[in-house]
């Protein structure tokens, strides 16, 4: 939408992370501590700040793109909407029972996650597996059931029927006496999940059941806070949606997929095909693995113990982030799981009582980097305060010494982040080495608040020799959202038959869903308001050697020869084929997205012009460095830094929402995109 302001937003569990993009392609930045209004508060300062807009008058017409945690956060906390399940008869306690995985194989304690349904209904009804009808519907006793359902204040129906990916009759019918019995939001396991596995497909509907009415009350508060604003919303795909079409299901990676997104873009604009994307927020690091220029995808996730199919990018996530509390539990030293969020946050926020700082507790990631020299105050857009987060180090220090641990504050703050470091470095080998990928081959797109104190350290621990740090690194995920295009995403079971060899056709089954699902993504894009002619539609398939159970989703090539891309993916991820054994095809899938749709930044007009000149810091500051200790550093100012400018470690280099600490051994360069 050229003429009108651009705002990217992103919610995270510790900071609201916004960028402005004004008409004349002025780039502006944000950051706010997370609250219900922060990015209505982010967009307002922007605009009051550059555009004149007085203080309490509306918003002008934006263009306004979201990523949001709050489907994750109400999985977590379990605090979705009161949800019922429609089901077979005798199959309702399939969604309590699961799979009877167990994660901790040998924990003594198993502890359950909780289902997301308060009630299960289960109804006389059914069909085969050929779609005969073998019971017929019992109307009265469903209309009776769901009236009691909805008088009891439930508000929200899955509706889960065996078969239902191939014969959705008996499900719709559901639907329908849902809908005439008051239901606000009713949602069919076939139109959600339309593929084989009653289980998953199940839970997935009960997942939006429970978490879209709540998306929706979300997305309808922001539309009324920007009545003459267009909304998009990022999904757990990489790609946005409008608010009518923003669901559950694939809302639950939506801000760290504007992430895995951004940093893509990164390493392709740095000519890296190959990279690993590492968002160290607040709350917890995320890391994802870019190949071939793009972030791998997943079709099936597992979330707070909830199994869920919708198209995500691969993203693995670990308890690591700056405001990840710092604790001695009597054995050990920890970092996380347990977080301080935004609100009381790190203490040296100064933003909660100090009551409990004498007794250790409270001390984050973050108040040990302050303490260290890593994190200086000079461009922190809060005033911290050092006393409450030196007096809780120094308690544990103490607490220490007293179990007979010889250990002064500096010790035990190195150590923490050792810990913290290879955490992370861990959760990269697990996108990385764990798939057969050696991340010494790639680059490491380190951003978010947090990243740059730590990426040099992760680097060294896993030998990667180059680092990537955006001029918005510690916003990428909001750059992400705004770069990403439209997208829409559906699948279709295929009925389990053989591939046949190339060039011959699809079996016509395949060729109908694909035909059929093609239609459907391109009217959806052209409703959301996509030109017909930048509609692009990918085409995959869920492969699997015939007599095998794991399938392995294949993208269409240019001759399409399914067969031999099978069996190069299959190489890859498992290092053999087996010749002469026959493939199956399991799903079918489709994405539409918008070609041309992506808003792009400028990003030579962000780095620095002329010719380099030598650095100059603004000042020295003393900064420990695992296994150096304490070190006289210089402490530059990004934007003193022209292009080709080259730092020797160690330095801290500053702006106005990150740090970057540059440990000793690296050489860090200001290339010409900044």
């Amino acid at each position: 939408m050229p003429g009108i302001w651009q705002f990217w937003l992103d919610r995270g569990g510790t900071f609201t992370d916004c960028i402005g993009v004004s008409p004349d392609g002025a780039v502006h930045t944000a950051k706010r501590l997370s609250t219900d209004d922060a990015g209505l508060a982010a967009m307002r300062s922007i605009l009051e700040g550059v555009a004149a807009i007085e203080p309490g008058h509306p918003l002008p017409a934006c263009s306004v793109k979201i990523g949001t945690t709050l489907a994750t956060n109400a999985l977590l906390t379990r605090r979705g909407a009161r949800t019922l399940i429609v089901a077979n008869a005798g199959l309702g306690d399939a969604f309590v029972i699961g799979t009877q995985e167990r994660p901790d194989l040998f924990a003594l304690r198993i502890e359950r996650p909780p289902p997301l349904h308060e009630r299960t209904l289960e109804i006389e009804g059914r069909c085969a597996a050929d779609g005969t009808l073998v019971h017929p519907l019992n109307e009265g006793a469903l209309r009776t059931g769901l009236a009691a359902a909805r008088a009891d204040g439930i508000a929200s129906v899955a509706i889960a029927m065996i078969h239902a990916h191939a014969y959705p009759e008996l499900e719709t019918r559901v639907k329908e006496l849902a809908r005439e019995a008051g239901f606000p939001h009713v949602v069919t396991s076939h139109e959600i999940a339309r593929e084989l596995g009653l289980l998953a497909r199940g839970q997935t509907a009960v997942a939006d059941a429970y978490l879209t009415p709540i998306l929706r009350h979300y997305t309808a508060v922001q539309a009324a806070a920007l009545p003459q604003s267009s909304l998009r919303f990022m999904q757990s795909s990489g790609g946005l949606t409008d608010a009518a079409h923003f669901r559950g299901p694939a809302a639950l990676l939506s801000g760290p997929a504007g992430g895995a997104v951004g940093a893509a873009c990164v390493a392709r604009a740095a000519g890296f095909r190959e990279a690993i994307a590492f968002d160290m927020g607040g709350t917890s690091t995320d890391v994802s693995l870019v190949v071939e220029g793009e972030v791998e995808r997943v079709f099936e996730t597992t979330i707070a113990g909830i199994r869920v199919r919708s198209p995500a990018l691969r993203v693995h996530s670990v308890a690591a982030g700056g405001g990840s509390l710092c604790r001695f539990d009597g054995f050990r030293l920890t970092v996380g799981p347990e977080s301080a969020g935004a609100d009381p946050g790190p203490l040296c926020y100064g933003l909660r009582q100090n009551s409990h700082a004498q007794t250790g507790e409270g001390l984050t990631l973050t108040d040990v980097n302050v303490l260290l020299g890593r994190l200086p105050a000079d461009r922190f857009p809060l005033a911290l305060r050092l006393e409450p987060a030196r007096q809780a180090l120094e308690a544990v220090a103490s607490t220490l010494r007293a179990a007979g641990h010889a250990l002064s504050a500096d010790h035990v703050g190195e150590g923490f982040i050792e810990i913290a470091n290879a955490s992370m470095a861990e959760a990269i080998r697990q996108v990385s080495v764990a798939r057969g990928v050696d991340p010494r081959d790639c680059a490491l797109v380190g951003f978010g608040g947090a990243a740059g104190q730590h990426v040099c350290a992760v680097a060294r621990a896993l030998g990667i020799r180059t680092i990537l740090l955006h001029p918005l690194a510690s916003l990428l995920s909001a750059y992400g959202i705004g770069v990403a295009p439209q997208t829409w995403d559906r699948q279709r079971d295929a009925g389990r038959f053989l591939l046949p060899a190339a060039p011959l056709p699809l079996p016509e089954p395949v060729c109908t869903a694909f035909a059929e699902l093609e239609a459907e993504g391109r009217s959806a894009l052209v409703a959301e308001g996509v030109p017909q002619d930048e509609v692009r539609i990918v085409r995959r398939l869920d492969l699997r050697y015939a007599g095998t159970e794991s399938a392995l989703t294949v993208p269409e090539t240019e001759d399409e020869d399914w067969p031999t891309a099978f069996e190069r993916v299959h190489r890859a991820r498992f290092g053999y084929t087996r010749k002469g054994r026959g493939i199956e095809i399991v799903v079918a899938r489709v994405q539409a997205l918008q070609a041309n749709g992506a808003i792009g930044l400028d990003l030579q007009s962000m780095a620095a012009k002329g010719a380099p000149t030598p650095a100059r810091p603004i000042r020295y500051a003393e900064v420990l460095f695992s296994g150096a200790g304490r070190r006289e550093t210089p402490l530059f100012a990004r934007e003193d830094l022209g292009q080709g400018t080259r730092l020797r470690g160690p330095a801290l280099v500053v702006d106005d929402t990150a740090t970057v600490v540059i440990d000793p051994g690296f050489e860090a360069e200001i290339d010409p995109l900044g």
